[in-house]
């Protein structure tokens, strides 16, 4: 069975690596990818070592990329990063849900009809696949937190009640 893809902002990224979660999250029956100039300008200098764990690089078409220049000129008022929207696009060019905590970008994508997740959704995931364990949640989300992690902390709470019980 070939697994889904879920495309992924930065932000998730940065939060699985400060949360020493990204072997139970690549032992998901998911792939993980993200677009290349993302990688290239956000992610490459601090979390290289991510590409040999598994994550994807993905080229954006010239349409896709067309796309996404539309979503940045035409969402100012939000302010959706350049790449943030790179992101986007490169989920409908490979139609399958995107990973993002930026709530300007999961609002824009929520417009645009694509299925988006979260850190906390990514979290249960692993968790209810067994992959990590309670304690392991807790320690993962304090060590984002401290990272600078902009984590919904009452969510964080009522996740961490529901894997305790």
């Amino acid at each position: 069975m070939s697994k889904k893809l879920l495309i992924s902002d930065a932000n998730i990224i940065i939060d699985i690596v400060a949360g020493e979660l990204v072997d139970a999250m690549f032992s998901l029956n998911y792939e993980f990818g993200t677009p290349d100039i993302l990688y290239v300008e956000e992610l490459e200098e601090q979390h290289s070592d991510i590409l040999n764990a598994g994550l994807k690089l993905f080229e954006l078409s010239p349409e896709s990329i067309d796309v996404a220049n539309l979503y940045y000129q035409n969402n100012t008022a939000i302010r959706v990063s350049a790449n943030d929207c790179l992101a986007l696009s490169l989920a409908q060019q490979e139609e399958c849900a995107l990973l993002t905590g930026d709530s300007k970008l999961k609002q824009l994508a929520i417009v645009e009809g694509i299925t988006v997740h979260g850190t906390l959704w990514l979290v249960d995931t692993m968790f209810n696949n067994g992959c990590i364990t309670a304690g392991d949640v807790e320690i993962a989300y304090q060590k984002m937190l401290d990272d600078g992690s902009r984590l919904p902390v009452k969510e964080i709470q009522k996740q961490l009640k529901t894997f305790n019980k």
